[in-house]
């Protein structure tokens, strides 16, 4: 089960934080909130810090300063292992590589991922969510065997099938030409949505942005709301 989300309290809140690497900082981001059922872009070239935010906010990293709040929790006053805990419950990810097991068929890779996260299996769920992101018809396919896009729509029922309270996409359409880019983020809005899951999306893919409200800005590690 994923941790308590209250509707009108930040899902995500940074505060103060400052990440350096090797004395340069990467990262400065004096407040930023993300609130439940929001659909939220970190926008930026590359090398501009978004995959350390990412990191940081999933708990796979730790920041010289500030406070990292998810689902209330400061994830700055956790240990490693409690860290890991509360991203297995609460947070589900989208990475710009497949990264799904070449030895599994699509639902395979599905049913193992949910036995990771949440201890049981739903064979039931998995189908509907491979359906949802319109590949019941590839689900006994292996990942080498998929398109691109497929690969994509995969990953994400992969991200979804814990049910966690957010979604962190990684470079979703950056590979993708304009048809497919609508269309890859339509369907991350739909299935976050039916999944009653928040969405954060980080891409240098400026094609994107108009779909976004709550828009994060990164450059040279500086932020700006828009």
């Amino acid at each position: 089960m994923n941790d308590t989300v209250v509707a009108d309290e930040p899902l995500v809140r940074l505060e103060g934080l400052v990440h350096r690497v090797d004395g340069r900082t990467i990262l400065k981001i004096p407040e930023w909130r993300l609130l439940p059922g929001e659909h939220a872009l970190l926008l930026g070239p590359s090398g501009s810090g978004k995959t350390s935010l990412i990191n940081l906010v999933a708990g796979l990293m730790s920041p010289t300063s500030g406070q990292i709040l998810v689902t209330g929790q400061d994830l700055t006053q956790l240990p490693p292992a409690g860290r890991d805990e509360l991203r297995r419950r609460t947070v589900g990810l989208v990475f710009q590589t497949l990264r799904l097991v070449s030895a599994l068929t699509v639902r395979q890779n599905l049913l193992l991922a949910q036995k990771i996260g949440t201890g049981t299996t739903d064979p039931k769920d998995v189908d509907r969510l491979i359906a949802r992101v319109g590949l019941l018809h590839r689900a006994e396919a292996k990942p080498r065997a998929l398109s691109q896009g497929e690969g994509q729509r995969a990953a994400i029922a992969r991200a979804l099938v814990t049910r966690p309270a957010l979604v962190i996409a990684d470079e979703p359409t950056s590979a993708l030409d304009d048809e497919n880019t609508a269309a890859m983020t339509e369907l991350l809005f739909t299935t976050a949505a039916a999944s009653e899951a928040t969405l954060l999306v980080a891409t240098h893919d400026a094609r994107i942005r108009d779909h976004f409200r709550n828009r994060l800005l990164l450059t040279d590690g500086r932020s700006m709301v828009q």
